[in-house]
């Protein structure tokens, strides 16, 4: 007698070590206008206790940049979200920060077409295959669609 066989599907492989979006006002008028799904944020994402953010600056050097978890200098901390996990270690992360540094000098840094938030949904993509909520970056979406009207 034969045995029918019924393949499951496999279940995907959860990464161990958290990844969060750390979240920040730049305005304190965000308190009133995160209410009704605005505000102007700022974001890094925080792996193996360091947060990587995106920053401008006028030379073609890396915009990248290292602070301590939830305390990224000029800007007021809002709240952390798990974005989900990998199983890069500490040293693969920063590996591949490296690598992103080509595609982030500060020079490129605009804040419509390519800020803070687009580094972090991009890495949050490379790392768990997820994106950071769309609310974070909704203006510069808002911004996009105004500009290509005109």
């Amino acid at each position: 007698m034969l045995c029918t066989m019924v393949l499951m599907p496999r279940k995907k492989k959860v990464g161990s070590v958290p990844v969060y979006l750390n979240v920040y006002d730049l305005t304190p008028i965000n308190g009133y206008a995160y209410w009704f799904g605005l505000g102007i944020y700022h974001s890094g994402v925080q792996v193996h206790g360091v947060e990587y953010g995106f920053g401008a600056h006028e030379y073609s050097a890396t915009g990248i940049f290292e602070v301590e978890p939830r305390q990224c200098p000029g800007f007021t901390f809002r709240k952390s979200i798990l974005i989900g996990r990998t199983d890069l270690g500490p040293k693969d992360v920063r590996s591949f920060m490296e690598k992103l540094a080509t595609d982030y000098s500060g020079n490129t840094y605009h804040l419509i077409t390519k800020n803070c938030n687009h580094f972090c949904n991009d890495v949050c993509i490379q790392l768990t295959g997820k994106s950071i909520p769309s609310w974070v970056n909704r203006l510069a979406r808002l911004g996009k669609r105004s500009t290509s009207v005109l």
